[in-house]
Formats: C-alpha cells, sequence, structure tokens
C-alpha cells in the first residue's frame, strides 16, 4: 500500500441517481453488465485498490437490502457503511460525507455509472492527492464545441485546446473538501471539484485516456458491455 501518513483513504460510491434517462422505473446501477451488477464492478476496483482502506456505498433507500447482498456476494471486505443517498447528487455526496470517519484523511467520489475504472487508475488518484488539495481524472476535448446560446443555432465554435472532459473519481483531501461544502450553502455545483473551485482551491487534473465511459442510455450498457469482456 502507498505510503500516505496518518490517516485513512476512503472511496465514496455513488449510485443514487434517478436514471431517469434509463427508462421509467430502473435503477442502472442494480442492472445487469456481462455477469454483474453495474455497481459491482465499481465496488470491486476499489475492493482491490492496494491504497483504498475503506468503502462507504450510497444508493437509493429501496436498495439498501439489495446493496448489502451485492457486497456479500462479491466480497466486498472493505465497506464501511451503506447510506441512502438524497434526491440530488449533492446531498448523496453529503451523505457519503458524514458517513466517513473522522479519521478518513483522503477520500475519493465515484460514480457507479462508471463502471470501467481500474485500481491502477484510483491508485494514480491517491498518489496525486497526496501532493494536491483535489486532483480530477480527465481526458482532452477532442470533439468540435459549438455554442448555441438560443435553442439550436450555431453562436460559435468553442476553442478547444485548453478544455478537459472530466470524469470520476475524483479524489480531495478531506479537511479540504469537507470546508468547501461547508462554504457552498445553497450554490449548487455539478461535480465535486466545483465546491473546491467555489472555495478558491486549485484542482489538478489526472490525466486519463482509457475507456471510463458513464452508463446514462439503455444502449450503453451494451457497449461497456463488450469493453468489459
Amino acid at each position: 500500500m502507498l505510503w500516505k501518513g496518518i490517516g485513512m483513504t476512503t472511496a465514496i460510491v455513488l449510485a443514487a441517481g434517478k436514471s431517469s434517462r434509463m427508462g421509467s422505473g430502473l435503477d442502472k446501477a442494480f442492472l445487469s453488465l456481462v455477469n454483474k451488477p453495474v455497481v459491482a464492478w465499481s465496488l470491486i476496483a476499489f475492493e482491490r485498490c492496494p491504497d483504498i482502506d475503506r468503502i462507504v456505498l450510497v444508493v437509493r433507500k429501496d436498495q439498501v437490502i439489495a446493496s448489502k447482498a451485492v457486497v456479500k456476494m462479491f466480497g466486498i471486505s472493505k465497506i464501511d457503511k451503506i447510506v441512502p443517498g438524497g434526491t440530488k447528487r449533492q446531498e448523496s455526496v453529503e451523505a457519503g460525507l458524514a458517513a466517513c470517519d473522522l479519521d478518513t484523511r483522503y477520500v475519493l467520489i465515484h460514480d457507479a455509472a462508471r463502471p470501467l475504472i481500474t485500481p491502477e487508475i484510483i491508485s494514480s488518484l491517491v498518489a496525486a492527492v497526496g501532493r494536491a488539495p483535489a486532483v480530477a481524472l480527465a481526458r482532452p476535448v477532442t470533439d468540435t464545441l459549438k455554442l448555441c446560446e438560443k435553442g439550436s443555432t450555431v453562436t460559435r465554435t468553442m476553442p478547444r485546446e485548453r478544455l478537459w472532459a472530466v470524469q470520476t473519481p475524483q479524489a480531495f483531501q478531506m479537511k479540504e473538501l469537507r470546508a468547501a461544502y461547508k462554504a457552498l450553502g445553497k450554490t449548487a455545483i455539478s461535480d465535486d471539484c466545483m465546491a473546491l473551485e467555489h472555495a478558491g482551491v486549485s484542482v489538478k487534473i489526472v490525466e486519463n485516456l482509457k475507456p471510463n465511459f458513464k452508463i446514462t442510455y439503455p444502449e450503453d450498457l451494451q457497449l461497456v458491455g463488450q469493453l468489459l469482456k
């Protein structure tokens, strides 16, 4: 295990989303992907990473019992707590943070909808967060980006040379993240690094060129499944 000094490294795996784009009543975190539920792939990656000490799993309230069954079935021994999330991602992150033990020094936050994450990539983030208060996994934007300020009419083409598509996990020094979330108040954010940005704390990028798709639509299951076989 990478020496990190005093304190533990905890992974918060988020699986409490509405999955509204997957179809009515479906919870994508528990859909079958190859031979496992979607959420199991991320849990196994963190379980196998030597730099992760504990895992907090955040799920819908009605999936807590099913989550316990998944954890037992796939031998996830690092699970510390399974907690219900909120109606918004931000609320689920706050629930996960509240469940972390006080000796957590570093925390990684990951969307279970990204099941291609690997132990090696996780370790690279743990190493990076020892040198910076916040790090985000990302890849350079290669598509041409158009800005439409009204409807679908293009206003202008955006320069892409300095743009990055951010992924998860994102890693933080726990003290910095807690302070940033406390300072947010009612400010809405779309990812956790935004909380640090809002607080004026620098965020560093860890480049990832390996597939790390987020499952959003039903057809994504087939695409990701081919990569996992």
